[in-house]
């Protein structure tokens, strides 16, 4: 059986789909195809369950060719949006589609009624039942490459801070950063992308803490990945690196303003390994994605009080 996943972005998006690609490929043995946008494929450039990869830039149109050309038996759409539907419009084959409910989300951010008490994940795996796939409970999934390493000390204990959001809404501050640096005695490593670059230069400048370590811009996925991987704990925002964080079943803690979990995307590991810190403005989310806040310019999240964000790190056992 051949099988084709479509899920274009992003990076967390598609790493919640890695317990579907395993589960797809050891229950019934298939041969996986994936369509990704170019800037996620890394994300999946080493699966091992996938066997093929098509990667476009912008427009479907450039792998639609390619695609017809497989023959596949069945596509699961977890993406559900008009691209994908133009992919299987062309396809013509037996497919099924994620609900994502959408309305759902709506009920919840503009009339702050919550009938949404699922996963995400829950949601692609409601997808594949359809066609007699069950999830295995094992988990998320992101592999790194044996050659991969940083130059950094991870044998000696140490944290990860990711900085950086999809929205500058998500984002906690320069300040709210700072300050808690500032109370720690641990080993941190800042990560982040190149946007992150200027901020976490900033906070290692005015830092107290010796043991600050900035590699935001500096690194690749994987790499990023990697000092995941190494890490005893992860700070993040709401983000991709939250969810390679899952995949690793490492202790979690995150911070929550415009988006709240509640929508389904929150770290996907056992409650005693993850504590979620919210604004205290409204346990409701603002918006879907995160890029407005009805609360204030900068976003809501903002408003989570450092002595918030230390005392979940020493609940975790650090400081």
């Amino acid at each position: 059986m051949k099988i084709l996943i479509i899920r274009f972005s992003a990076i967390g998006d598609v790493v919640l789909t890695s317990p579907i690609l395993r589960c797809l490929k050891t229950q019934k043995k298939c041969t996986l195809h994936y369509v990704v946008k170019s800037g996620y494929s890394k994300v999946l450039e080493h699966n091992p369950h996938i066997d093929k990869l098509h990667v476009f830039n912008n427009s479907v149109k450039e792998v639609l060719s390619e695609l017809k050309s497989e023959n596949f038996d069945l596509v699961f759409d977890l993406q559900n949006n008009a691209k994908s539907w133009s992919i299987k419009s062309h396809l013509k084959t037996k497919t099924h589609t994620v609900d994502k409910k959408n309305w759902q989300k709506m009920l919840l951010i503009h009339f702050r009624r919550n009938v949404l008490k699922d996963h995400v994940v829950d949601r692609y795996f409601e997808c594949i039942a359809k066609a007699g796939f069950y999830n295995d409970h094992k988990g998320l999934e992101y592999h790194i490459p044996s050659t991969v390493s940083v130059d950094y000390d991870v044998s000696k204990p140490f944290v990860v801070w990711s900085i950086g959001a999809s929205f500058y809404k998500k984002k906690l501050s320069e300040k709210q950063i700072l300050e808690v640096c500032n109370r720690l005695t641990c080993r941190v490593v800042l990560v982040g992308g190149p946007g992150e670059q200027e901020l976490a230069a900033s906070i290692v400048k005015k830092t107290v803490n010796p043991s600050l370590h900035n590699f935001c811009g500096d690194l690749s996925l994987d790499e990023s990945a990697y000092l995941v991987q190494k890490s005893e704990l992860v700070l993040t925002n709401d983000t991709g690196v939250m969810h390679i964080a899952a995949a690793f079943n490492k202790k979690i803690i995150s911070f929550w303003g415009c988006t709240k979990p509640s929508i389904g995307f929150g770290p996907r590991v056992d409650p005693d390994r993850s504590i979620t810190v919210l604004s205290n403005k409204s346990e409701f989310p603002c918006s879907k994605h995160g890029k407005h806040c009805r609360f204030q310019s900068d976003g809501c999240i903002k408003t989570i009080s450092t002595d918030e964000i230390y005392d979940a790190i020493i609940e975790m056992g650090y400081s």
